[in-house]
């Protein structure tokens, strides 16, 4: 039997195709010696054209004839009868399927948990609009106890926010999450209240915390927890920064960490998917929020909170994961039709993929600390009221090499800020450090303490006060391995055709004549035709199919219908001297760093929901609008390689552009008139750390005390500023730094800058914020240059 084609991880026949807006990945687990998987369209409580897949262990993928559909994201194994729980499905030992039709059952299901006085017969089934229902595990007899919200009749849960994602039962309780928000303002503002975590006696219900909150679960993991005085764990967000709530001895308690991605942060809820906390068959468990994989320590509790450490960051959007075997299967949510809010005049009136798909991506667990390196920014106050001598939540220490912080307030009186630590995770606070802010004032500092986690608290009530955490580990070396023999493919378990590097300009050749044939315009194909369309700039046509093969076909219509859909805008960037521009859709300018001249594509969604951003040799992650669009970008990497189009097919991220044959994973098409590189969206890492130089201004009038435009700054190693002017006497410039991404701007430093003689200044290596800006204190012809490497 020929071994299956596999690119970094994906197996492109495994491929999951819907007819609806979207097609997410809610659930993967292993059982009776298969792996299940079920897909979900978006708000389909009663069903959909998604399925049930179980994949045996040589990769072979079979539809199940029971399949309804629907919005599922629920797994859940019950000890006691052997049966998983996954979506509106029932499966035993040997592999038998009952399902639970909607009828008896409505809602999208979205947890499963064991059941407060009968675990034994019984088990929890909750919905996405607060429905909660008992289950018989074994006639599968449904018991409504809580309606969901759509239903006309029934008892209502009432409680604030909606979008629920996990629920989860112990000492006493069942608890149950939601991250979002009804209404138009959570459309377009992601720092608005939203969601809750909430707690079920058996009786009645109680708000826990309102914010937006994702996975519950503890110790037991998918099977429920095995002793009631375990430990819950929630984990959440607010615009500030992701919140932990632990559930010990009956009692709440509240830990923050840093996000590394603002895609996942909508207050409508929708762009979060389902996060895990989830065994993978190590030490630690996985648990995934917010772009960051982290380490979990099993036992996690108040008594016990050390070992919480990021092991990567990553671009993937994913739904549900677990160990088979010698991989992590990640079900992903990779290609929407239906790209919800994700418009921007940085795509034109380009159009979404012809047919919703998703992919399993299998990963080595080597390779999940070798993704993009840990990185986080976080907020333990953000412009709030704050009592004197209350500790604020406890916030991660631990895990990131370089660290800053930045506190501001808007007080007319000094106050001291004192900085304690919990070195070891037991609970223990000692005082590190005492830091006084003047009147209005600002400071950073380096954070060279070592501990689990850190805490602030105030001498004094403040009415507006700001503490802002920048953390990073240093990029690593991105040494991309070498590029596996031609045709090479791999099985499960033996090693995959793991990344190859995109070819650098030095080494594609412009030949007279064959420049345009390297520039196909790519999309992926609808009507269940489950293809890659490319469209050269010389009007050829090509299709790409499911065994990686490129062929070239006749479609007199294809090339203008590819040119009225998914034409790559004009002018979307400007540039000038000082550095690349782009005005977003409130007019407001954002300067970027050059690094080497790109053409071709600047923006698509390549994860659903959030965009690939390429600009000048630099790939940036961009969150949606509603999740604080072009302020919240990020860069990810800078290369110097060509392309021209990019998109997300069959779960793989695939490129067109002149490349050559001496570079691969590569597959070229049958009349060798194009070739494609082709891999996943986390193989960007490994292109290259980001870098690259400009500023706001180069020999440009400035006038005395206007800002100029910001310039990115987050997200790199090495930070140099070069200030100069053509002025005879003295010039005083100031530098201010915004430390949120929401237009906090602060002042960083005050340069004085004599005629004829650059000043250079470098930025301590653990200095970070958003966006930085220049402000000359005289009329001057100034040059401000930031050098990133």
């Amino acid at each position: 039997m020929q071994k299956p084609h596999s690119v970094s991880g994906i197996y492109p026949h495994l491929a999951m195709f819907n007819d609806e807006g979207e097609c997410g990945t809610g659930a993967v687990v292993v059982w009776a010696g298969r792996l299940w998987a079920v897909t979900y369209a978006p708000h389909k409580p009663t069903g959909s054209s998604d399925k049930l897949y179980e994949l045996t262990p040589d990769l072979k993928q079979t539809i199940r004839p029971e399949s309804i559909g629907g919005t599922p994201a629920n797994r859940f194994i019950h000890r006691e009868s052997q049966q998983l729980f996954i979506g509106p499905y029932v499966i035993d030992a040997t592999g038998k399927v009952r399902t639970i039709p909607y009828s008896k059952m409505f809602g999208r299901h979205t947890g499963n948990a064991r059941h407060l006085t009968d675990p034994k017969n019984k088990v929890y089934c909750a919905t996405m609009e607060e429905g909660l229902y008992e289950l018989d595990v074994h006639s599968l007899a449904v018991t409504e106890l809580w309606a969901d919200e759509q239903q006309k009749t029934g008892r209502k849960a009432n409680l604030p926010g909606y979008h629920g994602k996990g629920l989860y039962s112990g000492q006493g309780r069942v608890v149950y999450a939601n991250n979002g928000e009804h209404g138009d303002l959570a459309l377009v503002k992601p720092d608005i209240p939203s969601g809750c975590l909430a707690e079920w006696s058996g009786q009645e219900w109680r708000v826990v915390r309102r914010n937006q909150f994702t996975e519950v679960t503890g110790p037991g993991g998918i099977e429920g927890n095995k002793n009631d005085s375990d430990p819950l764990w929630s984990i959440g967000w607010d615009h500030r920064s992701l919140i932990l709530q632990v559930l010990d001895g009956g009692k709440w308690h509240s830990y923050r960490l840093p996000k590394a991605s603002h895609c996942y942060d909508g207050a409508h809820g929708w762009n979060t998917e389902w996060p895990r906390i989830r065994e993978i068959g190590e030490r630690d468990l996985l648990m995934t929020m917010h772009g960051t994989l982290w380490r979990f320590p099993r036992g996690f509790r108040p008594s016990q909170s050390a070992g919480i450490a990021p092991r990567s960051t990553y671009l993937k959007v994913i739904g549900d994961f677990c160990r088979w075997g010698e991989r992590v299967v990640f079900g992903c949510d990779d290609t929407a039709k239906n790209e919800f809010l994700n418009k921007r005049a940085a795509k034109g009136k380009l159009a979404g993929p012809g047919q919703s798909q998703s992919n399993l991506w299998f990963v080595e667990p080597k390779r999940l600390d070798h993704l993009g390196p840990a990185f986080g920014r976080g907020a333990l106050w953000l412009k709030d009221m704050v009592a004197a001598n209350t500790p604020s939540d406890a916030f991660l220490l631990a895990g990131y090499a370089k660290r800053g912080l930045h506190i501001t307030h808007t007080g007319n009186t000094p106050v001291t800020v004192t900085l304690e630590l919990d070195e070891r995770g037991d609970n223990r606070w000692r005082t590190a450090r005492k830091m006084t802010l003047p009147p209005q004032g600002t400071l950073w500092t380096e954070l060279k303490e070592r501990g689990a986690w850190l805490r602030l608290r105030t001498d004094k009530p403040c009415q507006s006060i700001t503490a802002v955490v920048q953390y990073r580990n240093l990029s690593p070396s991105y040494l991309s391995p070498q590029p596996p023999p031609p045709g090479a493919h791999s099985s499960l378990g033996k090693g995959e055709s793991e990344i190859a590097p995109f070819p650098r300009r030095n080494d594609c050749p412009h030949p007279g004549g064959t420049r345009g044939l390297g520039r196909g315009l790519l999309y992926a194909r609808g009507a269940n035709l489950k293809t890659l369309r490319a469209v050269t700039t010389d009007g050829g046509v090509y299709d790409l199919d499911e065994s990686l093969t490129l062929r070239r076909i006749a479609d007199p219509t294809g090339a203008a219908w590819a040119q009225a859909n998914y034409a790559i805008p004009q002018n979307v960037l400007q540039e000038d001297a000082a550095s690349v521009i782009y005005t977003d859709e409130q007019k407001q300018r954002w300067r970027l760093p050059k690094f080497q001249a790109s053409e071709g594509r600047v923006c698509r969604e390549v994860c659903t929901e959030r965009d690939l951003f390429h600009a000048h040799g630099t790939f940036y992650e961009l969150p949606a609008e509603n999740a604080g669009g072009f302020a919240k970008i990020r860069p990810i990497t800078t290369h110097d390689r060509a392309l021209y189009d990019y998109a997300s097919w069959r779960g793989l991220l695939v490129v067109s552009g002149i490349v050559s044959e001496d570079f691969g994973h590569i597959v070229r098409s049958d009349d060798g008139k194009l070739t494609f590189w082709l891999g996943v969206v986390d193989d960007l890492w490994a292109l290259g750390k980001p870098q690259g130089e400009g500023g706001p201004w180069k020999g440009t009038l400035v006038r005395a005390q206007v800002p100029s435009d910001p310039y990115l700054m987050t997200g790199y190693d090495k930070k140099t500023l070069q200030l100069e002017h053509q002025e005879r006497t003295p010039r005083a410039f100031r530098i201010e730094v915004d430390i949120t991404g929401s237009g906090l701007w602060v002042p960083y430093e005050r340069f004085t800058v004599a005629p004829g003689k650059p000043l250079v200044h470098t930025f301590p290596a653990a200095f970070g914020a958003y966006w930085v800006r220049c402000i000359a204190e005289q009329d001057a012809t100034a040059t401000a240059r930031f050098i990133y490497a």
